[in-house]
């Protein structure tokens, strides 16, 4: 069993009080909510890990920063509009002719929630892809019939937006999805190209 030396936060009359001891990363993960939310902001300084499948730094910056209810992000998505799509296809090597196909779909998304359990869903004229994964748990993740390159994906909440790290051959790769003023939102990142999309929700 992989152990975590780290600092539990508990609060106690008020005060944020530290308490030193080994958990297991399964036991960090089951930690109340409670537990967090007086969470250092510096705590890189106060948590030492050895984990090879698991970040505890940001799991427990996920918890610290959770909301007491998670967003449901539950529905069908249809694109609204997509910013700055090609330079982020070029950031993963994907050739011309996609890329102009790319730029003239509208596919819809589909969110199936339970509580930290997602599948999402990405359908369109060209190509279909499905992600399923559980909210502070890394998986591994093929890309098939897009950029086919093997990743370790962690996605996280910070406040209401998920957030997905993507480890791989590409540096700063990931995205995030949020909901705002009933749109949702999803930004995608590759290096230094960012795309942003917005979609409506399609009844």
């Amino acid at each position: 069993m992989r152990l975590a030396l780290c600092f539990r936060y508990v609060l106690c009359l008020g005060k944020a009080l530290p308490v030193r001891g080994l958990l297991s990363c399964s036991q960090v993960r089951d930690l109340p909510y409670h537990d967090y939310s007086a969470l250092s902001p510096h705590c890189e300084q106060t948590v030492e890990y050895k984990s090879s499948s698991l970040d505890l730094v940001t799991l427990l910056k996920s918890r610290a920063h959770r909301t007491t209810m998670a967003v449901d992000f539950t529905g069908k998505w249809e694109l609204e509009s997509s910013e700055n799509i090609d330079n982020y296809l070029k950031a993963l090597d994907i050739d011309f002719a996609f890329r102009k196909i790319a730029a003239h779909l509208t596919p819809t998304k589909t969110f199936t929630q339970d509580g930290d359990n997602f599948v999402i869903k990405t359908q369109s004229a060209f190509k279909s892809y499905e992600l399923i994964f559980t909210v502070g748990v890394e998986k591994e993740e093929f890309t098939k019939g897009f950029d086919n390159r093997m990743l370790k994906t962690l996605v996280i909440w910070e406040g209401d937006k998920l957030v997905a790290t993507q480890k791989g051959e590409k540096a700063n790769r990931g995205w995030k999805h949020w909901i705002e003023d009933d749109k949702l939102h999803l930004e995608l990142t590759c290096e230094d190209a960012v795309c942003h999309q917005v979609y409506k929700r399609k009844d």
